[in-house]
């Protein structure tokens, strides 16, 4: 346990709640105090806010070369702290060290690139009327942008919401998860280190109502959010009251199609990645897996033999590969969906048990499951579960298999392996789903859109199109002739 309070982050400074008030942050890995936390109360927001609002007005004319300077030196400030970096999120959330240095840390180092190369080439459009008359469009920055992160990815999210937002010419505060609150403070000292004017940066920390507060005000001029699809519903009823701009990336169930040609190693590595990978924890997770009729005999016996031997354990120790899930409530409920499997008559195939770890019986651990004999009205196959539960469903026709996948109120992300390209291309055309992937899954890489259709969310984050809702468009019209009037 630290003894430190962990403070909020306002026009520049580390300071305490108003309120004085706090809560507690709880390692998922032991289930112990980490640290407790500053609660941010009204005042702490509308301070926040008039901070943001303050070093806009002069950022907003900053040039953006001068933008991006500051986000590339933050991102060489982030490489020289990643190993430091991704043992934090490590104590936050559980997720073991094999994977944040690099699902984590150098995805939030490549956000900062990628967008502070862009900064310097935010432009509009010329528009020839004809001889005595032009017009031309500007992009002007937003404002003030409240950005509201999920728990699962907490320093990537900060940053692909926080840096596109600073290379527009926004200002941001942002409230990061509750249950992961400590890397939004690493961020901020890694832009002011960088050298960004303070204010741009703010980090309020609280639960549901201090995100209200921010959605809610009426000096925020965008709603950029990380999460479930019903806070993301609730948030965009709230925004609506101001027409606020937002971009939400939300949850899935997203379906990962096995064609009967796919290179089969391939495929289980594609299917473990796309279920296994930070404990399940992740929304675009391909967890319906549909296989050919003809392969799943051998599918199943391969991806049972691998899942099975991995390493559950210490996220701290380099040979793990599945850490801690979240905390006891949502480890419950994910175990709660297994059992749901079982009555509903699905078979597992393997895992689905909790284990103990050795001098951290208090966290959450449990070894990843597979169940098969699955059918499409299933709870396991219908609910986002948000662990790590595969379930695989068998199919024998091309289109059926694309209208079984379609069946969801989700699309935020869809895969499939096959060596047939030209019918890759052909089922992909048709999956309703934002981010899809062919022959691979769950890769994001800066400057490739990613984000959802139908309830999934609304907006793109991580490329260049990302600019566009960080911007809007003022239009002028020039005239170089005499004017008419028929008056």
């Amino acid at each position: 346990m630290t003894d430190t309070l962990l403070p909020l982050y306002i026009n520049g400074q580390k300071i305490h709640s108003n309120s004085g008030e706090t809560f507690t942050n709880f390692r998922p890995l032991d289930g112990g105090v980490e640290c407790e936390v500053s609660l941010a109360s009204k005042e702490d927001v509308d301070q926040a806010v008039r901070a943001a609002q303050s070093a806009f007005e002069t950022w907003a004319g900053t040039p953006g070369m001068e933008r991006g300077r500051i986000l590339l030196r933050a991102a060489e400030i982030m490489r020289r702290r990643r190993q430091e970096l991704a043992m934090i999120e490590v104590i936050d959330t559980g997720k073991p060290i094999s994977e944040t240095p690099y699902a984590d840390v150098d995805s939030a180092i490549d956000a900062l690139e990628f967008f502070g190369g862009l900064a310097m080439d935010i432009r509009g459009d010329y528009h020839d009327l004809g001889s005595s008359a032009m017009a031309y469009s500007i992009r002007e920055p937003l404002g003030v942008c409240a950005g509201i992160g999920a728990w699962n990815y907490p320093l990537q999210i900060a940053t692909w919401k926080s840096a596109p937002a600073l290379a527009a010419g926004n200002a941001m505060v942002f409230k990061p998860s509750e249950l992961t609150p400590m890397n939004a403070i690493s961020l901020a000292e890694i832009y002011e280190e960088a050298g960004l004017p303070a204010g741009l940066f703010n980090v309020v920390h609280g639960k549901a109502e201090t995100g209200g507060l921010l959605v809610q005000h009426p000096e925020i001029d965008k709603v950029t959010f990380t999460g479930s699809v019903p806070t993301g519903k609730r948030i965009l009823q709230m925004s609506s009251e101001t027409v606020k701009h937002s971009t939400l990336e939300l949850g899935g169930k997203s379906p990962l199609i096995i064609f009967d040609d796919a290179d089969l190693d391939n495929a289980v590595s594609g299917a473990m990645n796309a279920n296994f990978y930070s404990m399940g924890e992740v929304c675009s997770n391909g967890t319906r897996v549909f296989i050919h009729d003809s392969i799943k005999g051998e599918f199943l016996k391969r991806l049972a033999k691998r899942t099975e031997n991995l390493v559950v354990g210490d996220p701290r120790e380099v040979e793990t590969q599945v850490g801690a899930l979240i905390n006891e409530d949502h480890g419950q409920k994910v175990m709660g969906y297994v059992e749901k499997g079982l009555e509903e008559g699905a078979t597992l195939v393997c895992g689905g048990k909790r284990i103990s770890v050795e001098g951290l019986e208090r966290g959450f651990y449990m070894s990843p499951a597979v169940f098969s004999d699955c059918t499409d009205d299933m709870t396991i196959c219908r609910e986002e579960i948000f662990g790590p539960v595969m379930s695989v469903l068998s199919f024998s026709d091309e289109a059926d298999v694309i209208e079984r996948a379609n069946s969801t109120d989700f699309g935020l992300a869809a895969g499939l392996f096959t060596k047939d390209l030209a019918r890759a291309h052909r089922v992909v055309k048709k999956l309703k789903a934002g981010s899809c992937w062919i022959n691979n899954y769950n890769l994001t890489p800066a400057g490739v859109p990613f984000g959802g259709s139908k309830q999934s969310g609304i907006g793109r984050e991580n490329c260049a199109r990302t600019l566009d809702h960080f911007t809007q468009v003022k239009s002028v019209y020039v005239e170089m002739g005499a004017v008419e009037c028929d008056y």
